[in-house]
């Protein structure tokens, strides 16, 4: 007997043309932390079924510590850093070979990318991804993405992919992120030891009460946790995009999705759908530094249709150049938009507080009235 169609994930799974799928590492390996070459060529196989629809997929992977792990012959996770980027090294040759010839049963390719902060921080940079990213999807193949464990040390420590993955699906405007993990999805209290819980299939707005919903556990595998992933699909919808939420480990994931069965939990776009270049000001790029602003000029900007000018400044913070990504703060320190700064710091710290004419004047030359054009602003709560 056929299971009821879910309108609401129809809508969402049916629409969405481009997926960006992230798995982690506790899912493509076993219960020796090596990584199972079964499970990559069956995630492969569902990648290639959902691609046949015609859609595109571009595929966030962990596992590279792993794979290293079990080609290095080592009995567990090293504990020491160097090690553990040693290991990275050498299992991710391994890792994008078990891809690609898992994807070539099904005649595609697997093509790496191994990316860092630095890579979203710059707009040039930024902006060569997703073109490099758009050609290999003209050629029908699948991208496989990781941060590059080598020389990244946030990655290793945090669980960075969750986030890199919300990035990625920010660069690509994708409408649908799914989460592969070894939790079924977000549960409405904590499961215990046995793992069994009530998944709540629908998520509507990810607000704060849902966010204390996420607990602090790990996977055992893995770096990151329910935490991060509530973080990453948080940046997505806010873009205007979807996300899902589901166990990796469970038969079909992605072929089941497809299908629109209630598989894990889904999480709806809730924010302003922005474009590709607002995305990378509010929800990608790191701030340099912070205007911390006051009440007045708060209220202001949110609006969405103000600039921010030198006289509601009230402290400036870091140290950024003319045309850097800022992060403007509210007197609690409550961060809520971000954009590009017309004045670098010094520049700004001469001119904060003062009206448009006292700027002018303190600085000897006519420059822009606003500190940051409220078309290169976004709004970020």
């Amino acid at each position: 007997m056929a299971l009821p169609r879910d309108l609401v994930r129809d809508d969402v799974v049916l629409s969405a043309k481009t997926w960006v799928v992230k798995v982690g590492t506790s899912v493509l390996t076993g219960d020796d932390g090596r990584l199972d070459p079964a499970r990559i060529g069956h995630l492969a196989e569902q990648i290639s079924s959902v691609m046949d629809t015609g859609r595109k997929v571009a595929l966030v992977s962990s596992g590279a510590v792993g794979a290293g792990i079990g080609q290095l012959g080592l009995p567990r996770r090293p504990d020491n850093l160097r090690q553990v980027q040693a290991a990275a090294a050498v299992g991710q040759a391994y890792l994008i070979r078990a891809y690609d010839e898992g994807l070539k049963r099904h005649n595609r390719h697997a093509a790496q990318l191994l990316l860092t902060h630095e890579d979203f921080d710059s707009r040039s940079r930024y902006l060569n991804m997703r073109n490099t990213l758009t050609a290999l999807f003209e050629y029908d193949a699948v991208p496989i993405i990781n941060e590059n464990d080598t020389i990244s040390v946030d990655e290793i420590k945090f669980g960075d992919n969750d986030r890199l993955a919300a990035m990625v699906t920010n660069l690509l405007r994708a409408p649908l992120m799914v989460i592969l993990s070894v939790v079924d999805g977000l549960y409405r209290s904590d499961p215990g030891p046995s793992g069994i819980g009530e998944v709540v299939p629908l998520v509507a707005n990810l607000d704060d009460q849902t966010l204390a919903l996420a607990g602090s556990s790990r996977s055992a595998g893995g770096t990151g946790g329910m935490q991060s992933k509530l973080g990453a699909a948080r940046l997505v919808t806010r873009a205007g995009g979807s996300v899902i939420i589901a166990s990796g480990k469970k038969p079909e994931p992605l072929t089941r999705i497809l299908a629109g069965e209630p598989v894990g939990t889904l999480f709806l776009a809730h924010g302003r759908t922005h474009g590709a270049r607002k995305r990378w000001i509010g929800l990608t790029a790191r701030p340099r530094g912070h205007f911390v602003v006051d009440a007045g000029a708060r209220k202001a900007l949110e609006t969405g249709t103000k600039s921010l000018l030198a006289i509601g400044i009230v402290n400036v913070v870091g140290d950024f150049d003319k045309g850097d990504v800022v992060g403007i703060v509210d007197g609690d320190g409550n961060e809520f938009a971000r954009g590009l700064t017309n004045f670098a710091t010094t520049e700004a710290r001469q001119i904060q507080g003062l009206r448009s004419d006292q700027a002018r004047q303190a600085l000897g030359a006519i420059l822009d009235d606003e500190v940051v054009h409220k078309d290169n602003l976004v709004l970020i709560l």
